[in-house]
């Protein structure tokens, strides 16, 4: 592996994961030397506010106080996270998974830094318009890539494809040979699929 794939495989996502934690962690600071704890700002009235409070728990105040066992399980999520991560590199189809992964684990060392330092979740996003939870974020870094991850398991990956992310022994690769391999079946069982749909077509 030359420097240039390194540098594309390893440092431009810690680049990524360390740009978008720092947006996050940045507008957290903002908010608390801005606002008083509680302090709420109308930005779109009866509809968006800036309301600063702490958040201890999960939304709508669920497990409040449990700080050991949310960095149990966020410590958890990144080590799987790292797992999937550093496996999707043997199989060029990954591309797209490895971005979520990066997305997602951006939210998660944002607010697992808040409850390491201070016990507490800064949250501010604040719809007023339904009964939605006060969020921050590192909160929208983590549904977005979570949506996009459930989007691309229903409709592009196949279930041979996942159970490569998931199960070790699905397929041993010994080599970038052996990956490079079956990502030209893989390819080839996408054409042929794509060439039936068509002669059925005409």
């Amino acid at each position: 592996m030359n420097n240039k794939s390194k540098t594309k495989i390893y440092f431009l996502p810690i680049l990524c994961i360390a740009f978008l934690t720092a947006i996050d962690q940045l507008t957290k600071h903002i908010v608390e030397t801005k606002f008083q704890l509680f302090e709420t700002k109308p930005i779109i009235k009866d509809v968006f506010n800036f309301t600063y409070i702490r958040n201890e728990g999960m939304a709508w105040g669920m497990l409040e106080g449990q700080r050991i066992l949310f960095l149990i399980v966020t410590v958890i999520i990144m080590i799987g996270c790292g797992y999937i991560y550093i496996r999707s590199l043997k199989f060029e189809q990954f591309k797209s998974i490895r971005g979520a992964i990066v997305i997602l684990l951006s939210g998660a060392i944002g607010n697992l830094i808040d409850r390491f330092s201070n016990g507490y979740v800064i949250d501010f996003f604040d719809f007023r318009l339904i009964n939605f939870p006060i969020f921050n974020v590192a909160d929208i870094y983590v549904v977005v890539s979570m949506l996009i991850i459930g989007l691309l398991i229903i409709f592009k990956y196949d279930n041979e494809e996942i159970e490569l992310l998931f199960n070790a022994n699905k397929i041993n690769v010994k080599s970038a040979s052996d990956a490079s391999n079956y990502q030209e079946l893989n390819s080839s069982k996408h054409n042929i699929s794509d060439a039936s749909k068509e002669d059925e077509t005409n």
